[in-house]
C-alpha cells in the first residue's frame, strides 16, 4: 500500500482553549510538514483547496509551487481541486506550470468540493455543480492532451486552435476524482478510466464502499481494465499513542470539539457528508473510519478497512489544533511503527514499475 499526507489548511480556534496561529506560521507548516513528509517516506503529499469557512487553502497552485520547491521526491497532489468552480484553462495552465517546476512530480484529484458556500462567490449555480464538473473536466483532459484544441460547450466560452503553456513536464500528469456522496464524480471517473479516491471521513464505511464498488463495476461495464482501477481511501483523523486508553483519552477534546462545531454550522442539513456522523471518539473510532490509538490498532484498522475497499492508498490527516510537536510525532510513529505493518500485508502496483500512468518525476522506489 501507498501512504499520503493530506492538509486542507484548517485554520480554526483551538476547541478548549481557544488558541489560534498566525496564518503565515499556519501556511508555513504546510511546507515544513511535506518536507517531513518526504524524509519519513510517505509517497505523497495534498493539499487542499477551499474558498469558505475557517481554511487557508484558496491558492493551493501557489502552496503546491511552494512545496516544488522546498521538496525533491515526494509525489504533490490535491484534495481536491474544486475543478466546478475554475476556469479549464487556467487550470491546465496552473498545474502544468506546478508539474514542471515539480519535474514532473504531480498528479491531482478533482471534485466538486464540499462546501456550497463557495459557489455564489464564483457567480455560479450550487444546483448546476456536477454538471460544471463533468464539462470543466473534460475540457481540461483535451487541453492537457492536445493542442490546437476547438471547444464548444455549455458553461465555457467557446474556443478555437487553443493550445495552453506551459505543456505539462512529459505528458497530461494523472487526473483522480474525489468521491464522497454522489454517484457522478464516480461515473465520471469511470467512463474515462481514471482512479478515484474515497473521502472517507465523515460517514460510515457502508456509504462509500457502495460508492466504490459502483465504480468498479462502472469501469468495466466501459471496458476498462480493471488494472486501471487504483482506489485511494481517507481517513477521519490520524492519532496514536502508547496504548489506545491514552489516545482516545488524549484526542477527545480536539476531536469532540470540532465534531460539535461541525454539526452546529450544518443544523437542520440532513445530507450525507455534511457532518461527521459520531458525536464521540469512541463512535468514530469503534464505527467511523477516524484512526486513533496504538500503532497496532491504527495499522489493523486500514487493514479491515482494506479488505471492504481493495484500495491502493491510505491518505492521512492530523489535526492542526494539536501541538505543533506532536503532529510531527504522530507522522513519524505512522511512518515508522504503521506504514510498514500495513505494506506487508497490502501490495498495490500503483507508482510502481507496473503503473503506466505514474507520474514520470516520481523516483520512489517500488514496492
Amino acid at each position: 500500500m501507498k501512504f499520503q499526507v493530506l492538509d486542507i489548511v484548517p485554520h480554526a480556534p483551538h476547541p478548549v482553549t481557544g488558541e489560534l496561529i498566525s496564518v503565515h506560521e499556519r501556511l508555513a507548516r504546510v511546507v515544513e510538514t511535506a518536507v517531513l513528509a518526504e524524509r519519513l517516506g510517505f509517497d505523497s503529499y495534498a493539499v487542499g483547496e477551499r474558498h469558505a469557512g475557517d481554511f487557508v487553502s484558496s491558492s493551493p497552485t501557489v502552496l503546491l509551487g511552494a512545496l516544488a520547491a522546498a521538496t525533491e521526491r515526494i509525489l504533490l497532489s490535491t484534495g481536491v481541486t474544486v475543478l466546478s468552480l475554475l476556469d479549464p484553462v487556467r487550470v491546465a495552465e496552473d498545474y502544468a506550470t506546478i508539474d514542471q517546476l515539480s519535474g514532473g512530480r504531480l498528479e491531482i484529484v478533482i471534485g466538486k468540493g464540499n462546501e456550497d458556500k463557495h459557489f455564489p462567490l464564483f457567480g455560479l449555480e450550487l444546483a448546476k455543480q456536477y454538471e460544471y464538473l463533468t464539462e470543466n473536466y473534460e475540457l481540461l483532459r483535451r487541453l492537457l492532451r492536445e493542442q490546437d484544441v476547438s471547444w464548444e460547450g455549455t458553461h465555457h466560452a467557446d474556443l478555437h486552435g487553443v493550445t495552453t503553456f506551459p505543456r505539462p513536464f512529459d505528458g497530461p500528469f494523472r487526473i483522480w476524482h474525489g468521491s464522497a456522496t454522489s454517484t457522478a464524480a464516480v461515473d465520471l471517473a469511470a467512463k474515462w478510466g481514471d482512479p478515484i479516491f474515497s473521502a472517507n471521513a465523515l460517514q460510515p464505511r457502508e456509504n462509500y464502499l457502495l460508492l466504490i464498488d459502483r465504480y468498479r463495476e462502472q469501469l468495466a461495464a466501459h471496458g476498462h481494465d480493471p488494472s486501471v482501477g487504483y482506489v485511494g481511501s481517507g481517513s477521519g483523523g490520524l492519532f496514536i499513542a502508547d496504548t489506545d486508553e491514552q489516545a482516545v483519552a488524549q484526542y477527545r477534546p480536539i476531536y469532540e470539539g470540532f465534531a460539535a462545531k461541525m454539526r452546529a454550522a450544518h443544523t437542520g442539513d440532513t445530507r450525507p457528508g455534511k457532518a461527521t456522523s459520531f458525536a464521540t471518539i469512541e463512535e468514530a473510532v469503534a464505527h467511523g473510519p477516524a484512526l486513533v490509538g496504538t500503532p497496532e490498532r491504527v495499522a489493523a484498522k486500514i487493514i479491515d478497512y482494506h479488505k471492504a475497499f481493495r484500495h491502493d492508498v491510505q491518505s492521512v490527516s492530523v489535526n492542526a489544533a494539536l501541538p505543533y510537536p506532536q503532529q510531527q510525532e504522530v507522522l513519524t510513529r505512522f511512518a515508522e511503527e504503521v506504514a510498514p505493518v500495513v505494506r506487508r500485508e497490502v501490495t498495490t502496483t500503483l507508482w510502481g514499475p507496473q503503473d503506466p500512468g505514474r507520474a514520470k518525476g516520481f523516483t520512489a522506489a517500488a514496492e
